[in-house]
């Protein structure tokens, strides 16, 4: 009786083992926000100017964006969750650590987003006229 109780308490604890972990990796998931700056290099953006900062701070913002978009055609796929965690999250940790020391040196800097050019007007068709052959004909 004692042997059937100690079989049964090792497939419970069989049972138990990979319940526990995934659970305890669920738990990763949320964690990235809180850890992503840990992943990065405090003082990387200490002395970067507003310019600097902005064109960071795109770069850094795209980069996420692909990798976001990695991730989610990853998971398209059969065990795309897997491959996705050990591809691409780990990059999208850092990156996203990154961009949060970037706005934050962006606030601290008090820097304004540069205003967009403006566009050229569109020449006009008239202006735009065919231009007289040598001859001093008018093309036809």
């Amino acid at each position: 009786m004692a042997a059937s109780f100690s079989c049964l308490l090792r497939g419970f604890g069989a049972l138990l083992a990979p319940l526990a972990a995934g659970v305890a990796l669920s738990g990763c998931a949320g964690m990235s926000e809180t850890v992503a700056p840990a992943f990065a290099d405090p003082g990387k953006y200490e002395l970067y100017d507003c310019k600097q900062l902005e064109t960071e701070r795109k770069a850094l913002a795209n980069r996420t964006a692909d990798l976001q978009r990695l991730m989610d055609k990853a998971e398209t796929g059969a065990g795309g969750a897997v491959v996705s965690e050990l591809a691409y999250r780990n990059d999208y940790i850092a990156v996203r650590g990154q961009a949060q020391l970037a706005d934050e040196a962006w606030r601290r800097n008090r820097c304004r987003e540069t205003p967009p050019e403006p566009t050229p007007p569109a020449a006009s068709p008239s202006s735009a006229a065919k231009p007289a052959s040598k001859s001093g004909k008018a093309i036809r």
